[in-house]
């Protein structure tokens, strides 16, 4: 009985153990056609901004229709905005295949819409702001819309229904079935939890520097991107108008950690992270340095429970010591490109240089070593070493 009660346990924990490989596989589907998006969207917003600093006022690119920095800006701002339903759709195909495609998508850009999110909390009686849900929401949206189209897809149907099966029938039951689900109960308690995240900092304005620098750079790095990330953006640029400009500062670096620090890190310990990974190192240093925390997404999607607690880490840390230094910024974007704006230029990359330290240094100590990696293919394409043919 103790022999079965062993084998029972070692065939859970075999099921579990594949079922996670499965679920990372699937995540790192997602991720890898995300990656162009990240790339397009991040590295022509940074255009925009170098054009804007040349040409004219970085804080107005969006306004000034028909400018070269306008254009580059809605290019890039595009990328930016599909990508995170891209990753949704693109997880629940590795799952589904084609019938999943479609409700991954749509179930992932939805729930990005402040709109729909706060007629949804009147709906129900909760109010609540109108922030998307960030590419988490996108994650669990791509799961369960994968999921529940392979259940579809498992079904037998009679001859003559099964050729609408994959592109009629599953996506639309598919997405009948989880639209209610993931936008009243994923999507709305996201906004209402930024409400209360809102109101919470506001009464932080009063001092407490420190504090305050390790909240809102904690903040940036949780959803790289996502309605957490943006309340502490729009909460530091409402400050502008006040002239307050240090929450900005503390704000703008602390965005720019998690991808340079992600990157770092996979170019100092490439055996701990995957081939796409390192691809995405590359263009993650650029993103990061105009102030695009979206490049280090592809990292923490495909690996959420190391890479976000170290992303934070360091961005809460350049963030406290940027607050404490009364490093200011009065521009609301532009990254490296506006760094001279600063009161204290060198304070604030210095601050920049220690967050992505912080990050770099934690995510190396806690990440183990991957199965395939660059450094493994490197070392199989290497020539082998040995005697030359004797004469």
């Amino acid at each position: 009985m103790k022999k079965d009660a062993m084998s029972t346990k070692d065939s859970t924990e075999r099921a579990l153990r594949s079922h996670l490989t499965s679920v990372k596989e699937d995540l790192m589907t997602g991720v890898s056609h995300m990656i162009p998006f990240v790339t397009i969207g991040g590295i022509f917003l940074a255009l925009a901004y170098a054009s804007a600093s040349v040409f004219g006022d970085v804080t107005t690119v969006f306004e000034a229709t028909g400018t070269l920095g306008w254009f580059l800006a809605q290019i890039g701002n595009a990328g930016l905005t599909f990508m995170v339903p891209i990753l949704g759709a693109y997880i629940a195909y590795a799952i589904a295949d084609r019938p999943g495609l479609a409700p991954g998508f749509l179930l992932s850009y939805i729930i990005q819409q402040g709109e729909v999110l706060k007629a949804a909390g009147s709906v129900i009686g909760l109010s609540g702001g109108e922030a998307g849900a960030g590419y988490l929401g996108a994650l669990v949206a791509g799961l369960l819309a994968g999921y529940v189209a392979r259940w579809f897809k498992q079904r037998t149907v009679p001859g003559f229904i099964e050729p609408m099966m994959p592109v009629l029938i599953i996506p639309v039951l598919t997405m009948a079935v989880l639209a209610p689900l993931v936008i009243f109960l994923l999507g709305v308690p996201v906004a209402v939890v930024n409400a209360g995240l809102t109101s919470f900092l506001t009464g932080l304005q009063g001092g407490q520097a420190l504090l305050v620098g390790a909240i809102l750079g904690g903040m940036m790095a949780v959803d790289m991107g996502g309605p957490i990330n943006k309340v502490a953006y729009v909460f530091a640029v409402g400050l502008i108008t006040e002239q307050l400009y240090q929450p900005m500062a503390a704000v703008m670096l602390a965005g720019m950690i998690p991808p340079l620090g992600l990157a770092l890190s996979n170019f100092v310990a490439p055996q701990k992270y995957t081939v796409e990974m390192y691809e995405n190192g590359k263009s993650a240093v650029p993103l990061g340095l105009s102030f695009i925390t979206e490049g280090a997404i592809p990292y923490a999607a495909a690996d959420p429970l190391r890479i976000i607690p170290v992303a934070v880490a360091g961005s809460a840390v350049g963030g406290a010591a940027s607050m404490v230094l009364g490093v200011s910024m009065p521009a609301p974007h532009g990254g490296i490109f506006v760094v001279l704006l600063s009161n204290r230029p060198l304070a604030f990359l210095g601050c920049l240089v220690l967050g992505t330290l912080v990050t770099a240094v934690l995510a190396t100590a806690i990440k183990p070593d991957f199965e395939v990696t660059v450094a493994d293919l490197e070392r199989s394409d290497a020539p082998t070493g040995g005697s030359s043919p004797s004469d």
